[in-house]
């Protein structure tokens, strides 16, 4: 039986490699309580390629010394999910102290850095000491793009690489590509929101938010629309609140300048058109029916790539723009002072692009599971563009 340990989950896991929020705290019907669904995507994307027979959590908090000892003698190894956790406000809790009792490997997959607005990137004594516990317990660290492996390298850290997000490779095809149908074919559009941001992600704020109003009444005046929510309070309570929790959020959002009145084109889309869901599946059937998605949403539009839908990421940090530049994605820059025009992104050239890269990070990602002696889901790309079933690596493999 292959047992594995996960570090910092992002939901509760059902039929064995599915991610819903934690439901069984009420979090499901509690549209007062925050979370990003962005990140139970990664844990969701994250099982898909692994292969294991039992999951559990790795207590970083408080282990007892039997659980350790538990972990160390029956675990495979335990894995890091992916997520922005270099910055200098990650709180790593016990982390440092748990992890070096650690003899079994330890994965970090897809982590990434978030590089500040001015100056260099300061790391916390623990985050540090994490990060050098991770690469002492495995044989590569994989990594989200270039900024982050850089950030690495400045610790010491020699053994990074760059493999993106799980979530791309989610549907473990090598063979994934984007074709664009005609423009003038497209009907079904949705638009991954992300209004919750602060001055350390967004150089400005209000361009930020008025882009994204802005693109999003353009784009509805053209397609059928979906508005995908990932987690926002008051998008929640307008879909799932009761009518005092829907009262108390449209004042909001119409106090912030969001929301307009009556009369606002977008209240009336967020009547007809919003969409938010805890249950990973059930995101990913939604985009599954779109002929585009767009948007701030760094993993929503990462769901679509994955799903064969073209995407267009709009960057405003480093995080989207080390994303978009490891998988050669379409991007647009929101504080480039241009207006968004779609045509000028519905180019086969572009996207081919993206074909070639997602080929390559789809082997760079088997051959870092593979070089770290996990077993994994992943195939041969070789073989599966052969249509040759094989158990045995290829000659690029062996070279490389």
């Amino acid at each position: 039986m292959k047992k594995i340990l996960v570090i910092s989950p992002s939901g509760e896991v059902y039929n064995h490699d599915c991610v819903r929020w934690y439901s069984g705290e009420g979090f499901a019907t509690n549209p007062d309580h925050y979370h990003n669904i962005g990140d139970a995507f990664v844990f969701d994307s994250s099982l898909k390629l692994l292969q294991f027979d039992k999951l559990e959590e790795l207590n970083i908090r408080n282990p007892t010394d039997a659980m350790i000892d538990t972990y160390n003698n029956e675990y495979e190894f335990a894995f890091l999910r992916g997520s922005n956790y270099l910055h200098p406000e990650m709180d790593w809790e016990n982390a440092p102290a748990v992890l070096r009792r650690l003899r079994i490997p330890i994965l970090a997959f897809g982590i990434g850095a978030q590089a500040p607005r001015s100056g260099k990137l300061e790391l916390t004594p623990p985050a540090r000491e994490v990060m050098a516990i991770i690469a002492d317990h495995s044989a590569s660290m994989g990594v989200r793009g270039a900024y982050t492996a850089e950030v690495l390298w400045n610790l010491g850290i020699r053994n990074a690489r760059i493999v993106g997000c799980p979530t791309i490779f989610r549907a473990n095809d090598p063979g994934l590509r984007i074709d664009l149908p005609p423009l003038e074919q497209v009907r079904h559009v949705a638009y991954t929101l992300r209004r919750e941001v602060g001055h350390d992600y967004a150089q400005d704020v209000r361009r930020y938010l008025d882009l994204q109003r802005e693109t999003i009444l353009a784009l509805a005046d053209r397609f059928e629309l979906d508005i995908m929510a990932q987690g926002e309070v008051e998008e929640k309570q307008l879909l799932w609140g009761n009518p005092t929790q829907q009262a108390v959020a449209r004042q909001v959002l119409r106090k912030a300048g969001w929301l307009r009145g009556p009369d606002d084109r977008l209240e009336t889309l967020y009547t007809q058109n919003l969409f938010y869901s805890d249950d990973v599946s059930a995101f990913e059937a939604r985009l599954r029916r779109q002929d585009l998605v767009l948007g701030y949403r760094l993993h929503g539009n990462l769901l679509g790539l994955a799903n064969r839908v073209p995407s267009v990421y709009f960057t405003y940090d480093s995080r989207t723009t080390e994303f978009a530049d490891t998988f050669a994605i379409p991007r647009f820059d929101v504080f480039a002072g241009k207006p968004f025009h779609l045509e000028d992104y519905w180019d086969q050239s572009l996207f081919d692009r993206f074909n070639s890269a997602y080929y390559r990070r789809y082997r760079d990602m088997r051959l870092f599971l593979t070089e770290n002696a996990i077993a994994h889901r992943m195939q041969d790309e070789y073989a599966a563009m052969r249509n040759v079933p094989t158990d045995k690596p290829s000659v690029l493999d062996r070279a490389a």
